[in-house]
């Protein structure tokens, strides 16, 4: 390795397994990119993950683990899971020795607990960041040798060293700051009138069951409520089935889509978004101050997305409504809540006050510091 080289911040990110935690990798590392454009990076993600395929879409090379979560309800199957964290452990340690890393950022998912944890061994500096309100058993025990946690809520001295602790925020995808698309515009693409109320329902890139089933048994409501629009992205796994069913009949102020890769232009169409709870969709709701129906996802750890929810709904900055009551009362409440037009002004102002900006370029200032050290 030249002098030249040998000066150069070289920063290694690990973790993903879901877009929440692959995003804010992503939006962390092109921050420390905009500051040091010379900055060398590695992501070390899971093997067979999401993040395999998504980090090197985003011009980053990425190595994988060979490790798994853990069977909380199948113990006898953690055998092979111990395994695979062994050498999990063992490959960390070789991929951090032939990179030789100034600095380790953990965004949380599997693969950021061996790795961060050799790091640690090996005197690295680490830096974490956690986007739910509640945190993740991996972060909780990485927290005891990280330099620096960056947080998204208040009042997370629960989990974490109080001195260690920084409220930044979560990053979100540069794009949906950067390029403002007026909402208009944004309904055009989407073949609607741009003087009728319209509601996005999404529920991530596979789709949640719950929120297709309530519009799927109440899609007359769509139909007799011809003043307002809506925008279905039903999710990949869903998508074949609710077109078969609906294909013959569809209501013509209903806009059905198996995913949307424009998401500007659907936040900007959207008066309200009916969504799940995941850390890095609340984040962009704030920031783009959405008035928001949100329905937690009940198949997370710790049920963190009902905790997230709920930092919006105590603060009137969101509508709740459980997974389970959705089917039969979510698609009545968006409507009811998109008519009216105080409610609006009100979730709009509250989630508002929320948003943190500025998130990734705030983490990757601490990253460069911890990396000069």
């Amino acid at each position: 390795m030249s002098k030249e080289q040998n000066n150069r911040l070289r920063v290694i990110v690990s973790g993903g397994g879901t877009g929440g935690h692959i995003f804010p990798a992503i939006s962390i590392a092109n921050a420390i990119k905009e500051i040091n454009p010379d900055a060398e990076f590695l992501f070390v993600g899971a093997e067979g993950r999401m993040e395999m395929k998504v980090v090197p879409e985003a011009g980053y090379t990425i190595v994988g683990l060979p490790i798994s979560g853990f069977y909380r309800k199948q113990l006898w199957k953690n055998f092979s899971v111990l395994a695979k964290l062994v050498v999990s452990q063992l490959k960390a340690r070789k991929v951090i020795k032939n990179f030789r890393p100034n600095v380790v950022v953990g965004v949380g998912g599997y693969a950021s607990g061996p790795t961060l944890k050799v790091a640690s061994g090996m005197n690295i500096p680490t830096l974490i960041q956690e986007q739910n309100s509640f945190a993740g058993v991996t972060n909780k025990l990485l927290a005891k040798s990280a330099h620096k946690i960056c947080v998204a809520y208040e009042g997370m001295e629960k989990f974490f060293p109080a001195e260690k602790i920084m409220l930044t925020g979560n990053p979100v995808r540069q794009n949906l700051l950067s390029n403002p698309i007026e909402r208009a515009e944004a309904i055009k693409t989407f073949g609607f009138d741009s003087s009728k109320k319209t509601i996005l329902f999404i529920g991530g890139s596979l789709g949640a069951g719950s929120i297709n089933k309530a519009i799927l048994d109440k899609i007359e409501l769509i139909r007799s409520n011809p003043d307002i629009q809506v925008i279905w992205q039903t999710g990949r796994y869903y998508y074949d089935d609710i077109m078969a069913q609906v294909a013959h009949d569809k209501p013509n102020n209903l806009y059905i889509t198996t995913f949307i890769r424009d998401m500007n232009a659907a936040y900007a169409a959207a008066d309200l978004v009916v969504s799940r709870a995941g850390a890095g969709s609340i984040s962009e709701l704030c920031l783009l101050q959405k008035a928001v129906v949100l329905v937690p996802s009940p198949n997370v750890a710790e049920d963190h997305q009902t905790k997230n929810a709920m930092v919006l709904v105590n603060k009137d900055a969101a509508v709740y409504v459980k997974d389970a009551d959705a089917p039969k009362t979510l698609l009545a409440t968006a409507i009811a809540t998109v008519k009216d037009d105080k409610k609006l002004i009100d979730l709009q102002a509250n989630i508002a006050k929320l948003a943190l900006p500025n998130s990734a370029e705030i983490i990757a200032k601490e990253v460069i510091k911890l990396a000069n050290r």
